[in-house]
């Protein structure tokens, strides 16, 4: 498929912050397959864009004024919208209750704004894939959270990956994101994208919270470590 058949993902971004929508606007708009069509500075403002632009995702931050960013959501893509719209969050707060309630309501992801510009690009193609991307950071403290709660889950086959990839996909359930994988083993962060990659396919996950999930279970199981 060439550039000129590509769908372009139409984005409204929701921040009360300048700085942060034009950084967003700088990196989404560097994708070609990616534009921003809008921008909100509170909540109010936002929906009522949502609603006359009709983007094909809103990048929304929680504390807005106005309508918070958890409210957003729930007005755009919550249960009984009946034209939903797509709804990233992405913000500096990591509370579990906030991600628990932004899904709950509808969101297709939770991004932590220090994650870094690659992981708001990847989190932007999930949600338009269909798929749900967490922070790495976020991962962590939900599965641990799932993990306390939850029956004691089967023995799991014999490792698919090698002793280097499971050593990233510890990391990775560690909450690194590949910068700080590729800091902590002395390899490039193109490397360290590429090896999980490979433990994505290997597992038959679609992102890292699969690797995180399947690292968990295996160091939660008896006899699997």
């Amino acid at each position: 498929m060439n550039a000129s058949t590509t769908p372009t993902t139409r984005i409204l971004l929701a921040d009360d912050q300048d700085d942060v929508r034009s950084g967003f606007r700088l990196i989404l708009d560097s994708q070609p397959d990616m534009t921003v069509v809008g921008e909100a500075a509170d909540g109010i403002t936002a929906v009522a864009l949502a609603r006359a632009l009709r983007p094909d995702l809103v990048v929304a931050d929680i504390r807005m004024p106005g309508l918070d960013g958890l409210e957003v959501t729930r007005r755009l893509a919550g249960p009984g919208v009946t034209d939903p719209v797509r709804v990233l969050v992405v913000t500096t707060f990591d509370h579990d209750d906030h991600v628990r309630t932004a899904l709950r309501d509808g969101a297709c992801g939770f991004l932590l704004k220090r994650s870094g510009p690659g992981l708001l690009i990847e989190g932007v193609r999930a949600a338009m894939a269909g798929d749900v991307l967490i922070s790495p950071q976020l991962t962590v403290g939900l599965l641990k959270e799932r993990a306390a709660t939850a029956p004691a889950p089967p023995v799991p086959p014999p490792s698919v990956l090698t002793p280097r990839e499971e050593e990233i996909a510890g990391l990775v359930a560690d909450g690194l994101t590949n910068a700080e994988i590729a800091t902590e083993l002395f390899i490039s962060a193109g490397t360290a994208k590429t090896h999980i990659a490979n433990i994505q396919a290997k597992l038959k996950v679609r992102n890292r919270v699969g690797i995180a999930a399947w690292t968990w279970q295996r160091t939660t199981t008896p006899g699997t470590t």
